[in-house]
């Protein structure tokens, strides 16, 4: 699936802050951390799920967090017309992204 010039920006941003995420306290942050990534699209809609194993133990924020995490919302929500839910499973955090097919290719 191509990715539209306005929505490559948004998606961009997302993607940055979720690895910066991972790097600071995430799976990323541990030499035994893995990361996976995956896609599947449906009626129109693009479902990514980014799944964190092997770094350490997570608990959900206690805040509605800092810039970072409000851009995020505001990308997805806003731009790419999304939802983005969290599991803080122990085993690692799990981030689903629903994201619009159009407005991907916008």
């Amino acid at each position: 699936m191509g990715v539209g010039e306005a929505a490559a920006t948004a998606l961009s941003i997302v993607f940055h802050e979720l690895a910066t995420n991972s790097m600071k306290y995430g799976a990323l942050s541990k030499d035994t951390g893995i990361l996976d990534l995956s896609g599947a699209t449906e009626d129109g809609e693009v479902t990514l799920t980014w799944t964190e194993r092997g770094g350490p133990a997570v608990d959900a924020p206690k805040s509605e967090g800092g810039y970072g995490s409000k851009l995020l919302n505001r990308s997805v929500s806003g731009q790419l017309g999304g939802t983005i839910e969290y599991d803080w499973s122990e085993k690692g955090v799990v981030i689903v992204l629903k994201l619009s097919g159009e407005k991907l290719a916008e």
